[in-house]
């Protein structure tokens, strides 16, 4: 069944993310990576969509192992607000960062991924900081900021380029 978000949902949602990295933060003293969902419009769950987020997992994983980067703590959460996952590192914040981008900019799912990186003291890190660059527009390719700004494009014509993203690899 299809399960629509409503804004204080979002919300919450959000708010109790934060409180919760927060608490992993001051527990851990490491970087902390918070992995949710590029998706638009007012479905943020499906098979599709879960699929994709538990791809990226197991990519996030294999990508931290390669590089000698153990995972102190892993949580993960999916249900019709979205799926997230809340996983501290250890190594250096900007060595996850840096991997964290490149996932985001060359994994062909890396689109619908937002890989955020928090460090120690609770800083969340840019992608300039990496050497990553824009998010363009799923839609159109241009700077994802501005579309989304100045909401260029539709609902449906984003969930749209999100099922094409998600298809494309999966079938």
């Amino acid at each position: 069944m299809v399960r629509e978000v409503t804004l204080p949902e979002m919300l919450d949602v959000r708010e109790r993310r934060a409180a919760r990295q927060r608490e992993l933060l001051g527990q851990y003293h490491a970087p902390l990576i918070s992995f949710t969902m590029n998706i638009p419009g007012p479905v943020k769950d499906s098979p599709l969509i879960r699929r994709g987020f538990r791809t990226g997992l197991a990519l996030l994983e294999e990508r931290l192992g390669r590089v000698g980067l153990p995972l102190l703590h892993r949580e993960e959460r999916e249900g019709h607000t979205g799926c997230e996952a809340l996983w501290v590192s250890g190594g250096e914040a900007l060595e996850v960062k840096r991997l964290c981008v490149q996932i985001e900019d060359t994994f062909p799912l890396g689109r619908l991924f937002d890989l955020d990186v928090l460090t120690p003291a609770g800083e969340k890190l840019d992608r300039e900081l990496v050497g990553g660059g824009r998010r363009d527009c799923i839609v159109c390719g241009a700077p994802g900021r501005d579309c989304a700004a100045r909401r260029l494009h539709s609902v449906p014509q984003l969930q749209e380029a999100v099922r094409a993203i998600l298809t494309g690899y999966f079938y």
